[in-house]
């Protein structure tokens, strides 16, 4: 979804001391979401255990990177529809 400018939306928002949050994770976990997105192969899993412990830390981070996900996604989604509300309010064309 963009604006008329093409401007994707704003994921992040900047806290009371000024650093860029993801919207409806904590400033912790954006850290943390942000450190484990930068991790090859995080949320492209087979969902198979190899056995070993390297294919469980894979999985276990993972299910962390898509648990926060999932977190800043619905609260992303309900910013999206806030706004759109804010900005529409009751507008109709019939």
């Amino acid at each position: 979804m963009t604006d008329l400018r093409n401007n994707a939306p704003r994921r992040y928002f900047v806290d009371g001391s000024g650093r860029r949050v993801l919207i409806g994770l904590t400033l912790e976990e954006t850290f943390e979401f942000e450190r484990l997105d930068s991790q090859p192969g995080v949320h492209f899993s087979d969902g198979q255990l190899s056995g070993d412990k390297g294919g469980r830390r894979r999985v276990a981070v993972e299910q962390r990177w898509q648990e926060l996900y999932a977190k800043h996604e619905g609260a992303w989604k309900t910013w999206v529809a806030q706004s759109r509300e804010e900005t529409f309010g009751g507008f109709s064309l019939y």
